[in-house]
C-alpha cells in the first residue's frame, strides 16, 4: 500500500492528500489545529470545477499536529514558503535518510531551501499549476484546471498510476527551472486578486487589473530574458504573448483567452485567503523571487517591488483597491 505522508496540511496539501487517499493510499496529514480541529468534527471534503465531490469521514483521517514516526514512501510538503526551512527540519529530525520529499510549494527556491534545512532527506521540485480554496471548514475546492509537473525521480514514477487514478495528472520533467517561473509568471496575479477582493474570474475579466498583472509580467519576463531562462508555455499562449493578451479589451480578451477563464465563481487566490486571516503571505516568493533576480543582474523592477510593498502594508492597514486605485499605486497610472 502507498503511504503518504502531508506535511502542511492546508488547501494544497487536502486536495492532494485527499485525492489520493479517495484513490487508495495510505494518507497521513500534519497541519495546524484550526485545520486539524475543522478535519475532526467535518471531515475532508473535496469539490472541483468539473463537479465532483469526494467525502472522506472523520474516523478515516490520519491527523498530526507534529511529523509522526513513520517511513512514508513518499511525504508531500506544501506548507507556505516561510515556513519550509522549520518544516523541513523537522521532517529531517524524524525521517529515514534518503525519503522523497515532493515540494508542492509556489516560488523558485522552496526545493532547495529545504534540502539545506535536511540534507539526508531526497528533496524534489514540484508545480501545482491549479487553484484550491478552503470554502467551508473541511471543504476544499479545486477552481481551476492543470497537471501536476515535477522533476524527474524513481519515487514519483511509482505514483504516476495512481496519482492519474486520483484525478491528479503528473507530469515529469529534466529541468523544472522553466516550469517554475512559468508557474510564477501565472502565480503574479495572486497579488492583484489578493487587492482586489474579487473571484478570479471576475477579477481577470477587469481590464484594468489585467493591465496591473501585464505590467508585473512584463517586468518578470524582461528580467528572465536578461538572465537567459526561458519560462515554461503553462497555458495555450506562450508567456511572451500573455501581456499583450491581458492588456485587451476584454470582448476580445475573452476569446482569446477562453481557457484562462475557464474557472468558477468560487475560485480566488490563496493570498488572498492568507490577507483575510492575517496569515504571513507569499509575496516575497513571488514578487520578491522578481526583485531579487533582477537586483543580482544590476536591474530594477520597480513594479514588482511597490506590489509586494503594497502586500505588506494591506497585512497592517487593509484597504480595497479597485483597479485605477492600484494601477496609481503601481505607478502605472491609467495606461
Amino acid at each position: 500500500m502507498s503511504s503518504l505522508l502531508v506535511m502542511g496540511a492546508g488547501s494544497i496539501g487536502c486536495f492532494v492528500g485527499g485525492s489520493l487517499q479517495a484513490a487508495g493510499a495510505t494518507v497521513h496529514y500534519v497541519g495546524r489545529r484550526r485545520v486539524l480541529d475543522a478535519l475532526r468534527v467535518h471531515g475532508l471534503t473535496l469539490t472541483d470545477i468539473d463537479g465532483q465531490r469526494k467525502h472522506l469521514p472523520p474516523h478515516s483521517l490520519s491527523l498530526h499536529e507534529s511529523v509522526p514516526a513513520l517511513q512514508p514512501t513518499l511525504v508531500l510538503l506544501s506548507v507556505k514558503s516561510s515556513a519550509t526551512h522549520v518544516a523541513a527540519a523537522e521532517l529531517g529530525r524524524v525521517l529515514p535518510a534518503g525519503t522523497p520529499v515532493l515540494s508542492l510549494q509556489n516560488g523558485i527556491g522552496n526545493a532547495a531551501a529545504a534540502q539545506d534545512a535536511a540534507p539526508a532527506l531526497d528533496l524534489i521540485a514540484g508545480m501545482v499549476p491549479f487553484n484550491v480554496a478552503e470554502i467551508a471548514p473541511g471543504q476544499f475546492h479545486r477552481g481551476t484546471s492543470g497537471t501536476l509537473a515535477a522533476a524527474e525521480h524513481a519515487a514519483l514514477s511509482a505514483w504516476q498510476p495512481l496519482l492519474q487514478r486520483a484525478g491528479l495528472p503528473l507530469m515529469l520533467h529534466t529541468d523544472m527551472r522553466g516550469v517554475q517561473w512559468g508557474k510564477l509568471l501565472l502565480n503574479l496575479n495572486n497579488p492583484v486578486n489578493a487587492l482586489s477582493e474579487l473571484p478570479l474570474r471576475e477579477e481577470l475579466l477587469s481590464r484594468g487589473y489585467r493591465k496591473a498583472l501585464a505590467a508585473l509580467q512584463d517586468e518578470a519576463l524582461q528580467v528572465l530574458n536578461a538572465a537567459r531562462i526561458e519560462p515554461a508555455r503553462l497555458t495555450p499562449l506562450p508567456p511572451a504573448w500573455l501581456p499583450a493578451v491581458l492588456r485587451l479589451p476584454t470582448p476580445l480578451f475573452r476569446l482569446l483567452a477562453a481557457r484562462m477563464l475557464r474557472i468558477d465563481n468560487r475560485a480566488r487566490s490563496s493570498m488572498a485567503d492568507d490577507l483575510a486571516h492575517g496569515r504571513t503571505t507569499e509575496v516575497d516568493t513571488l514578487c520578491g523571487e522578481v526583485v531579487r533576480m533582477a537586483r543580482g543582474l544590476n536591474m530594477d523592477a520597480p513594479v514588482n517591488a511597490r506590489m509586494a510593498k503594497l502586500v505588506h502594508e494591506q497585512s497592517l492597514l487593509p484597504r480595497r483597491y479597485d483597479a485605477p486605485r492600484l494601477l496609481s499605486a503601481l505607478g502605472l497610472g491609467q495606461r
